[in-house]
């Protein structure tokens, strides 16, 4: 039994198992296919997967994989997407989709830890492998150009930028790519190059009425003509943007700004100081406290400033530079530390989770384990209960053949009868009542009073007790003539039924069986007993009674 049982868990786990598995990659394949069209949704799917639960490698792989592709198209945090790189070594050489994909998740992963140089080594390998669809290179340059432009990198982005320019099929996506060859032409200090691309960009945005491009790119361009050394240009240039757009727009600030570089770069340093103020005032007007960027900025020209008015460099010019750098700074960690802090919540919650899941599924296989032992407890006292039927059954039949071969033998006289065989019958007949006291079920109860009532009448009792005293008489040399003649008037019928029942070796149970009393109450009576005829507390009264008959 105890076989079936363990067969039977060892089947519900391992179906639990592969129902897991099965669920698993059944949810991580939709999560793929959503990954393109709907990646928040593909996001959510993978969220609701517990990692620690995925035991093979192919499914751990793609899960990590789609999780940091899911986070690096929506621009989150990767701060906990360290398992990319097990993702990334899984599918190199095996899936080029997956392999160039994991790739650039693994690189914006390092770019997101702070590893930038890392991030661009690892993008620049990507894009010098061949025989890579156009539309995996695109995704890999498009991070590896943003990056380069991010580090004020100059030639190394300018052929990655062209060759950008030409694979991408988007229209936006193709300014894009020509803005960054632009920010690379100014980086490497080809300044023409730029001008040409900007006024390609100007032109093309006016073409197609996008008047915010064109607003950006103009302003751009104002900065590009103060790098070239046009200042009168570039004063003409933001002029005449102020006159389109307003001396209220969004990049005033920057407008005036630019007015103040060009008038120091002539010597003007009181109308250069007069544009800064402008510049500050304008800032903290539009965007307040939160413009670290423009006043790192400001911060340098004001030194610049005061240093052509006085000649001096003064210190606390340099504190402001440097707390802006330190605020900066402060700012980035800030957010890595807090996108840190957002990963281990997650994975804190992932824990929580994992926790109540092992804690339902311990619950569930001690469930299981108990409703498998019940059925295995009611199997196995089903059985019993059988078996126990089985033998009342043969029992049965045994009674009904000792009674019909009782009534079938001819009738002999006493003193013509065998005396051993007498002896034997006598003998069966007690061996059949200890038999139905032992198991005393209905059926063997009535089968024994159509013994008992073959030569005579049991009164409703399940023996005739004078057929009873006569066998104990015969087989125990006249014991109960004896007993009845010496404590016949001490002892009652039920108390000398019990004695003769246990000089015929009856448990207590069985007496009570047969003289249908309970147990207690044969108790009760023995003790009466051995008040009765003086028998010592500690001695056997079947025993103190035949000492007393040899004597």
């Amino acid at each position: 039994m105890r076989k079936i049982i363990y067969v039977l868990l060892v089947i519900v786990i391992l179906a639990s198992c592969s129902k897991s598995r099965a669920t698993h990659d059944k949810e991580i394949g939709q999560a793929e296919r959503l990954m393109e069209s709907n990646p928040d949704s593909a996001l959510a799917i993978l969220k609701a997967i517990d990692p620690s639960d995925l035991k093979v490698d192919s499914l751990k792989a793609k899960y990590h994989y789609l999780n940091a592709f899911g986070h690096m198209k929506r621009n989150r945090s990767m701060i906990g997407d360290s398992l990319i790189t097990f993702a990334h070594n899984y599918y190199r050489g095996k899936d080029i989709v997956k392999d160039i994909r994991s790739g650039t998740a693994l690189a914006f992963y390092k770019f997101w830890v702070g590893d930038t140089p890392g991030s661009i080594a690892m993008l620049d390998s990507l894009t010098k492998l061949s025989n890579v669809p156009d539309s995996l290179m695109t995704e890999a340059l498009r991070i590896r150009v943003l990056l380069g432009a991010s580090e004020y990198q100059g030639r190394p982005i300018i052929p990655l930028a062209k060759r950008l320019h030409i694979l991408e099929t988007d229209t936006l996506r193709k300014m894009e790519a020509k803005y960054m060859l632009l920010a690379g032409y100014e980086y490497a200090g080809e300044i023409d190059s730029a001008l040409y691309l900007v006024n390609e960009l100007i032109d093309y945005a006016r073409s197609h009425h996008w008047g915010d491009k064109q607003f950006l790119f103009m302003v751009e361009q104002s900065q590009l003509l103060t790098e070239a050394g046009r200042d009168g240009e570039s004063d003409r240039l933001v002029s005449d943007i102020f006159s389109k757009a307003g001396p209220d727009n969004g990049a005033a600030d920057m407008l005036h700004f630019q007015y103040a570089i060009n008038a120091l770069n002539r010597g003007n340093v009181n109308l250069a100081t007069h544009h800064l103020k402008t510049a500050d005032s304008i800032a903290v007007r539009l965007r307040g406290d939160e413009d670290a960027y423009f006043r790192s900025y400001s911060n340098l020209l004001h030194a610049m400033i005061d240093f052509r008015q006085t000649g001096r460099i003064k210190l606390t010019h340099i504190n402001r530079l440097n707390n802006r750098q330190n605020e900066r700074f402060n700012r980035m960690k800030a957010s890595q530390w807090e996108s840190e802090r957002g990963a281990l919540r997650q994975q804190n919650r992932a824990l929580t989770l994992k926790a109540e899941s092992d804690h339902k599924t311990v619950i569930i296989l001690i469930i299981s384990l108990a409703a498998l032992l019940i059925l295995g407890g009611s199997a196995w006292i089903f059985i019993l209960r059988r078996q126990r039927e089985r033998d009342n059954e043969e029992r049965i039949e045994a009674l009904q053949k000792m009674v019909d071969e009782y009534r079938s033998v001819p009738a002999q006289e006493p003193e013509t009868a065998d005396s051993s065989s007498l002896r034997g019958l006598m003998l069966k007949q007690l061996g059949i009542i200890k038999m139905v006291a032992e198991t005393p079920t209905e059926q063997n109860c009535e089968m024994l009073r159509k013994i008992s009532a073959i030569d005579g009448k049991t009164n409703g009792e399940l023996v005739d007790w004078e057929k009873v005293f006569e066998m104990i008489d015969s087989l125990y040399s006249g014991f109960y003539s004896k007993l009845h003649r010496q404590y016949g008037e001490q002892l009652t019928p039920k108390e000398e039924q019990i004695i003769v029942l246990m000089v015929a070796g009856f448990s207590t149970k069985e007496i009570s069986v047969i003289t249908g009393q309970t147990t207690s109450t044969i108790y009760v009576r023995k003790s009466s007993i051995r008040k009765k005829l003086g028998v010592p507390e500690k001695e056997d009264i079947v025993a103190f009674l035949r000492s007393r008959g040899n004597d």
